[in-house]
């Protein structure tokens, strides 16, 4: 789950497993009879829930990875790209100076 609120929901007889997610909150629903495993849901996700007979187990802890919704895969490229062009001058310096006084020398 990415960013999902249920409301006024029953889940019952139901197994998270193997769940991250960022903002998720449950807000007024009731758990009769669930299982979470390996979830990272903690007591702060549950707004005015009702846990009745549940079970957890292997509950994550900790900073999960979290990207905003405006942040896309064309700015992670086009970073990257950017990184890639600050390196090109050195990298034709250093193959220049290669050519001229020999491998062993740039070496040393």
């Amino acid at each position: 789950f990415k960013s999902v609120t249920f409301e006024d929901s029953l889940f019952k007889n139901c197994v998270f497993e193997d769940i991250t997610s960022l903002n998720t909150y449950f807000r007024n629903c009731t758990f009769v009879n669930t299982t979470f495993y390996n979830t990272d849901f903690e007591q702060y996700k549950f707004v005015d829930s009702e846990l009745i007979n549940c079970t957890f187990f292997h509950i994550r802890t900790g900073c999960q990875i979290s990207f905003d919704d405006d942040y896309s895969a064309y700015w992670i490229y086009f970073v990257n790209f950017l990184g890639t062009l600050a390196v090109l001058p050195g990298n034709i310096v250093s193959a220049l100076l290669m050519d001229r006084i020999g491998r062993l020398t740039m070496l040393g």
